[in-house]
């Protein structure tokens, strides 16, 4: 009588296994990503992520320019789709998820089609050219349930999240300053093609020159460790005047706090790539760059040897946050909300810093941040 109880269990649990199976495996099936635009020079980069990302299925790519596709032709596997029209491809491929290497100012368009169809949605930043953009596109991703992600590559690195993740808990005590230099000699002088260029130096469709390209970065930081500012106040120039062009080379940019200031220093004309974040707290600073993460204490003189602090040992990432990719297909995945300095929260306010920058410019005078 037990034997045969037991042989009844053993089918029970045979055919529960059976019918799971199924489930099972479309719980593990990659999630299929398609990419729209190639005219954005970080899409190779981000080719390279998703071609090493198990978890990521590269199904499609859309763009009209043929030698960008030819040139994504030899990169990306034999059965990536090509298409020069994003909607038709949208409509046939069906992704689960896009991301997105176009000017900035085509952002809300392409994030409105994502919406209509329900697929998840990643930028590289700036996350709109106007914040009129960008709080359309918070809105329309949220009413359509669809994740929304504005990529920067300084967030993944081990010493910008060390250092948020220590600022949060206090160490640096409360932030009085901040100070962001970001930039490089120029986008025509380092060799950025000439499809990126063609919308970097357009008022419209890049929203700005320096001042956006690399405002908002710094921005991005002043809002993770410090939030909204009350007011904007900006300067730029046109450094290089033999260029002509229609958009400023440098700019200068303080946000006021009730008890704080960040200064934002984007350019185009540094002598050589910079990317930099320094917080100042009551108990000390950090220094923030790509390599490492510096610590100064507060009443503790610098010297020569360590004059913005001595290095700080940084903790190793977790695998989800290794970089962008990974961390939109782990919100994809596990259904978790985008959140930090990639976050749509944040980046409108990034793009509401830009534009009151960009007024200040105009009028010469301080901007208001509006209200939220």
């Amino acid at each position: 009588m037990m034997s045969d109880r037991l042989g009844v269990v053993s089918v029970l649990l045979i055919s529960v296994a059976t019918l799971s199976a199924p489930l099972h495996i479309a719980a593990q099936a990659r999630t299929r990503l398609a990419i729209v635009g190639l005219d954005h020079d970080h899409v190779w980069g981000l080719l390279k992520i998703i071609a090493n990302e198990p978890d990521a299925e590269l199904v499609a790519i859309a763009d009209p320019h043929p030698e960008l596709v030819e040139k994504a032709k030899a990169t990306v596997p034999a059965g990536v789709k090509f298409f020069s029209d994003y909607i038709a491809m949208l409509d046939e491929v069906k992704p689960d998820a896009v991301i997105v290497t176009t000017a900035n100012n085509r952002h809300l368009e392409i994030l409105s089609a994502c919406a209509k169809r329900k697929i998840h949605f990643f930028t590289e930043k700036p996350m709109a050219a106007s914040g009129a953009d960008a709080r359309k596109m918070e809105r329309v991703a949220r009413e359509a349930g669809i994740k929304l992600m504005v990529n920067y590559g300084n967030a993944w690195p081990e010493p910008t999240q060390e250092a948020i993740r220590r600022i949060e808990a206090g160490e640096i005590g409360n932030i009085q300053k901040i100070i962001v230099q970001f930039g490089h000699e120029g986008p025509k002088e380092i060799g950025t093609s000439k499809y990126f260029i063609a919308w970097l130096y357009d008022p419209v469709k890049n929203g700005a020159g320096a001042l956006m390209d690399f405002g908002c970065y710094g921005a991005d930081w002043a809002m993770v460790v410090k939030g909204r500012p009350q007011r904007v106040y900006a300067t730029s120039l046109k450094l290089k005047t033999e260029q002509h062009n229609a958009v400023e080379d440098d700019a200068t940019v303080l946000l006021e706090y009730s008890d704080a200031t960040a200064i934002l220093m984007p350019s185009w004309d540094w002598s050589y790539g910079k990317g930099q974040m320094e917080t100042f707290g009551s108990k000390g600073s950090f220094l923030v760059r790509g390599d490492g993460l510096l610590f100064q204490p507060a009443k503790d003189p610098t010297s020569v040897q360590y004059p913005e602090g001595k290095p700080v040992e940084t903790q190793p990432v977790p695998p989800e946050k290794r970089n962008g990719v990974a961390y939109y297909l782990y919100c994809i995945r596990n259904n978790k909300p985008i959140e930090g300095p990639v976050s749509a929260a944040i980046n409108v306010g990034v793009s509401e810093i830009i534009d009151a920058a960009k007024e200040s410019i105009r009028t010469g005078r301080a901007v208001a941040m509006p209200a939220q």
